[in-house]
């Protein structure tokens, strides 16, 4: 289902809390969520549309990729990026790597490790920063 954005910098300045497999149906409000935004989202994290649970889907080419209690274990070749988010207006500086491993539970809450370089990474880490309470 399509959820409405949550904008309030209160809500997303929370730690989000480890998902479950209870909280499958966040990944398909998330995936329904981003499709309805792809003219201006590449991801989503759950604080996103209101859940604080650390899952996150975004997108890969065609695909949107979900990821649920993804840990980010290795950083390589610090950047500064401008970025912005579906929750605020403007566009802001941070940092960010260029080559990230991440190991996270896929849909089926399976465990997964993968490298994401390039644009992909620096997704991964600004919907990461979110389950922190961290706002670009």
């Amino acid at each position: 289902m399509i959820k409405p954005v949550v904008k309030d910098v209160l809500f997303l300045g929370q730690k989000s809390e480890p998902a479950t497999k209870a909280d499958m149906q966040v990944i398909k409000d998330l995936e329904d969520t981003l499709r309805a935004n792809l003219d201006k989202c590449v991801g989503m994290a759950a604080n996103m549309i209101g859940v604080k649970k650390r899952i996150l889907v975004f997108c890969m080419g065609p695909m949107l990729v979900p990821m649920v209690n993804p840990v980010i274990l290795k950083k390589e070749g610090c950047y500064e990026a401008e970025e912005s988010c579906l929750s605020l207006t403007g566009f802001r500086k941070t940092k960010r790597y260029e080559k990230i491993e991440v190991e996270y539970l896929d849909r089926n809450f399976k465990k997964q490790k993968h490298v994401f370089v390039g644009f992909q990474a620096q997704i991964i880490q600004h919907e990461v920063d979110h389950f922190e309470g961290i706002i670009i």
